[in-house]
């Protein structure tokens, strides 16, 4: 069989037990007695009872075998799977038919380079512990060149990002980017909220019909907007703490509904608590073919995230954290994306909460450049332009997912090839949004597309010389209108009015200054592509 080839055998092992509650037992026991190998629920093409096996991977069975025999003095889960892995291969290297009626049926599909093991039913079993370091490798230790050439290329452009902006304008220009960024976030989740209904629901105006869909914009809108408050007052906690992917959560889920906080799985329903981890079997998830830790282990799982994942190390642990290098902290926003979202800590919110944490590790990187980019868009669009990019955020995911193949593949768990692989395309994603928004932010541009929009908008051409003064200065006051407009102090204040009735020029008090702002209508023109 070639390399990298696919082959599926059928173990059947006994059930140790019976009901749902007991599925979780058996699947640790198998992760614990074969590390390295995840599982999977069968498939209409696996082999069927007494099909021939590559003498490959019968000695690949027997090795098993044995170090599950010698388990057995300490585990009985070791015996009975020593001893049916020793029935399957019997002395003819065949697949043994199934002979017992309560029993749990494995497919395994392993490669030859090394692949994966997945099941899908399991029985009650004793309970052996996941190791946290099954997230490992959790960062990347030494950096391909490809890698350590996209961080200094991202950290250079975030750094010009927004360069020649006024503050107030630029503060505007992140509202904007917050509200795209909750746009193409709950697109990721299958909810496409367009930008003037998370407009309307900013400003108090609900839609029956699309409450709860307004209701979460909102509050991914507010908790980015919260996230980027602490980043510009120096206070934002770790990011990779615990207690602040807690928070976030709780705070995302804050005015939920009761319907937003029900979740419905295939055999239990129950009300979700925001800020709580997954507790108890009944929270036990699958995500696809990827089976995140049972629920009893997260809190064991997400504490090993936050040492190894730390900006801010508690003492002693500094070797094992990522510290405070800029480059470290770059390349460990891509890798805890991924790590988050496979201990899958939640039992619902995840992405959302992932994708926050990878906005304000942005901001402690040194790279979030005020608030002025977005993660959210690049991972929904990819980096190919047609229809494929569309599915690369979760086609590289689930490699990421996958587990190590072989000696050349790293020590740990999972892959270091699909980990860099997976690591490459996340900050290649980054430097494209930088770059995009950088075109779209550049002064000169911004000034040719403010005046396109006055001509087909209607404006008068007057009207163009108060945007551009106010682009530059930031805010300009009420009583300047004559003077840049060169009109009658009335035809001056008339155009004044219709620019703050159309949002175009904002103020925070009635007769106070105003400064430019980009409602929901215009960015077609003045932010081409933006959710296209």
């Amino acid at each position: 069989m070639a390399s990298g080839a696919a082959l599926t055998v059928r173990l059947v092992l006994p059930a140790f037990g019976s009901g749902s509650s007991a599925r979780g037992g058996t699947r640790r026991a198998a992760r614990a007695i074969f590390p390295g190998w995840a599982w999977r629920r069968p498939a209409q093409n696996d082999p069927g009872p007494g099909d021939p096996l590559p003498k490959a991977v019968v000695g690949r069975l027997q090795t098993f075998r044995l170090i599950a025999l010698t388990l057995s003095t300490a585990s009985m889960i070791g015996q009975k799977i020593g001893q049916k892995i020793g029935q399957k291969i019997g002395q003819t290297g065949k697949a043994e038919p199934s002979v017992a009626s309560n029993a749990l049926h494995y497919s395994h599909c392993r490669d030859m380079d090394g692949g994966s093991l997945r099941a899908e039913r399991s029985a009650k079993m004793p309970e052996v512990p996941e190791s946290p370091t099954r997230i490992e490798p959790a960062r990347l230790e030494t950096l391909p060149a490809r890698i350590a050439d996209l961080v200094a290329d991202l950290a250079a452009r975030s750094a010009e990002l927004g360069v020649g902006l006024h503050p107030k304008t630029a503060r505007h220009l992140a509202d904007l980017v917050r509200i795209m960024n909750t746009y193409y976030s709950n697109l990721i989740e299958g909810h496409n909220t367009r930008p003037r209904d998370i407009e309307r629901a900013l400003a108090g105006v609900s839609d029956a019909d699309k409450r709860d869909l307004q209701a979460e914009a909102v509050a991914h809108y507010r908790v980015q907007q919260e996230i980027d408050r602490l980043a510009a007052d120096h206070m934002l906690p770790d990011p990779a703490d615990p207690a602040f992917l807690q928070r976030l959560h709780r705070d995302f889920y804050a005015d939920a509904s009761e319907a937003m906080l029900t979740i419905k799985g295939a055999r239990h329903t129950f009300l979700m608590t925001p800020g709580e981890w997954r507790r108890g079997a009944d929270q036990d998830v699958e995500v696809g073919d990827h089976l995140p830790p049972a629920s009893e282990q997260v809190p064991a799982f997400m504490a090993h995230f936050h040492r190894r994942f730390a900006f801010q190390p508690a003492p002693g642990e500094e070797l094992i954290s990522v510290g405070p290098g800029r480059s470290s902290r770059i390349v460990a926003m891509a890798t805890a994306h991924h790590r988050f979202a496979w201990i899958h800590p939640f039992p619902d919110g995840n992405g959302r909460v992932g994708r926050l944490m990878s906005h304000a590790m942005a901001h402690e990187a040194g790279i979030g450049a005020h608030g002025l980019w977005s993660i959210s868009r690049g991972l929904a669009r990819g980096l190919d332009p047609g229809p494929e990019g569309r599915t690369e955020y979760k086609r590289h995911m689930a490699r990421a997912d996958e587990v190590r193949r072989g000696d050349r593949d790293g020590r740990g768990h999972l892959s270091l090839t699909q980990l860099e692989s997976f690591t490459t395309w996340f900050l290649e994603v980054c430097l494209e949004q930088v770059r995009y928004m950088g075109e779209l932010f550049e002064l000169n541009g911004l000034s040719d597309r403010l005046t396109k929009y006055v001509l087909i908008s209607g404006l008068p051409a007057e009207a163009n010389a108060l945007l551009q003064e106010t682009l530059i200065r930031g805010e300009l006051d009420r009583g300047e209108a004559e003077r840049v407009t060169r009109l009658p102090e009335r035809s001056a204040r008339r155009i004044l009015k219709e620019l703050t009735e159309r949002q175009l020029l904002v103020s925070d008090t009635p007769k106070g200054p105003v400064s430019l702002r980009f409602p929901a209508d215009t960015l077609d023109v003045l932010f081409p592509r933006l959710y296209a």
